[in-house]
């Protein structure tokens, strides 16, 4: 799986209340939740991402609380997937359970808001479209990226358990 899209960078110690104020945790609405989406790191984040959009940060991105609220708003936003340095062990989890892509590339303090970035989940490979440069993260597992595909952990198990008619 391959996507391309332009880069929104953050720094280090992005924690879920900067994804996703904790004032707006009275909904679980991915909709309500992508309008507020880093509203509290670029207020004009969600007024202008773009579906397909990358979000970039360097060292410990999704800190904080371990609330699945976070890469919720960030894939309902739109967001392709969420490339840094380092990423909280809970927000990791929930990430892919939520159906997000994110990658660990130690090279992340290279890119730049507005840079497009193609991102290969196969090989690993981050290409940077202006200038060419590859870039290398671990490539996401075959069943991450099954878990993507499907929109998420349970509906990855939805389409896994045979349907009973008696129930």
């Amino acid at each position: 799986m391959k996507v391309t899209g332009k880069v929104w960078k953050f720094g280090n110690d992005i924690d879920t209340d900067l994804i996703i104020p904790a004032r707006y945790l009275n909904t679980s609405e991915p909709a309500e939740l992508a309008k507020h989406c880093m509203e509290d790191a670029d207020p004009e984040f969600a007024e202008k991402v773009s579906p397909s959009d990358i979000i970039v940060a360097d060292k410990n991105f999704g800190c904080g609380s371990s609330r699945e609220h976070a890469p919720i708003a960030i894939k309902a936003a739109g967001v392709s997937c969420v490339i840094a340095k380092s990423f909280a062990r809970i927000f990791y989890r929930n990430a892919f359970n939520m159906g997000l892509p994110i990658l660990e590339c130690e090279d992340a303090d290279r890119f730049e808001t507005g840079d497009s970035l193609s991102v290969n989940f196969d090989t690993g490979i981050i290409t940077h479209m202006k200038t060419g440069t590859t870039y290398h993260s671990r490539p996401i597992p075959n069943f991450m990226q099954e878990l993507v595909q499907s929109g998420g952990l349970m509906k990855y198990i939805q389409k896994k358990i045979p349907k009973n008619p008696r129930l």
